[in-house]
């Protein structure tokens, strides 16, 4: 039954305790977040887009998930809040000079860094690899790092040179508490959309309106000259009603004449030539005869 030969069992190997609980690899977790996509988990590459929430994704991911947002996809809670592409900003990123990515070859001969980063900031020069913290400005897609933010403060932008404002800021791949933040951002700047929206739609109601209102307004003051004109009496009055009676209907009946003319058959023109007649199926020569036709219908041509 065991135990034979001298062997002393451990209390461990007769006992078994509590599981104990798999810690996440902080270096996986840090790679899975900044060098892969949210969404496809594929290498990030150029063009290279972020959304609202600070989360990094590839474009061309981003457009197939809003071709077809039918198909069934891993991470697709990921992009749940990307309406279209109005939601998502493109990046300018400064790459790394010592990043060589798949220009060399991992033979194993010298020491290969797992946290250099594909691009830095440029102007501290910090790698962006998770280990410092990253943001990027909704108003030209330019990313720094926070301490570059911090140490050097304008309200205009260190690479292109447009402004910004504090709101413009967005913390790239942040906290659950950063992340709910900008969610709740995100949520205010759309209801103050979609108010302004409705209030430029009341507007150009508004404006319609009073248009409306001054034509009806004089039309009744045309009515009463009319009515007055006809009280007095007088072939003159007479000769005015009946003017715009006769322009009205010879109008119909140049719009009937016109109607008429647009719907005669091309066959009928004279003015075509039968080279030109032949090329419609309403044309003689593309009528079969009797003979043509066939007594039953099948799949294949054969019986022509």
């Amino acid at each position: 039954m065991g135990c034979d030969g001298g062997t002393i069992p451990k209390r461990h190997e007769l006992v078994k305790g509590p599981k104990k609980v798999e810690k996440v690899d902080k270096n996986a977790e840090l790679a899975a977040k900044w060098k892969y996509c949210a969404l496809s988990q594929e290498k990030l590459k150029r063009p290279i887009v972020s959304c609202e929430l600070g989360r990094l994704y590839n474009k061309d991911a981003v457009i197939e998930y809003l071709l077809d947002k039918t198909a069934e996809r891993p991470n697709a809670e990921a992009v749940v809040h990307i309406r279209g592409i109005k939601d998502i900003k493109e990046l300018n990123l400064t790459d790394n000079p010592e990043w060589e990515g798949e220009r060399r070859t991992t033979k194993g001969d010298r020491y290969e860094d797992i946290h250099c980063g594909m691009f830095i900031c440029p102007v501290v020069g910090l790698e962006m690899n998770g280990k410092h913290r990253f943001c990027y400005l909704q108003t030209c897609g330019c990313v720094f790092s926070d301490r570059a933010m911090k140490e050097v403060k304008t309200e205009i932008c260190h690479k292109c040179g447009d402004p910004f404002k504090d709101e413009d800021v967005v913390v790239l791949n942040g906290t659950k508490e950063e992340v709910e933040a900008l969610r709740e951002k995100m949520v205010e700047r759309r209801s103050k959309a979609k108010t302004k929206k409705s209030k430029k739609s009341k507007a150009s109601e508004t404006l319609s309106t009073p248009s409306e209102s001054k034509g009806d307004s004089q039309s009744p003051q045309v009515d009463v000259a009319g009515g007055s004109s006809l009280q007095n009496g007088g072939e003159s009055s007479q000769s005015a009603a009946a003017g715009p009676s006769g322009s009205s209907s010879s109008s119909k009946g140049s719009k009937l004449s016109t109607a008429s003319s647009t719907k005669r058959s091309i066959q009928q023109m004279e003015e075509k030539s039968e080279v030109f007649k032949s090329l419609f199926t309403t044309h003689s020569s593309a009528k079969r005869t009797k003979e043509q036709t066939s007594n039953w219908v099948t799949h294949t041509p054969y019986h022509f």
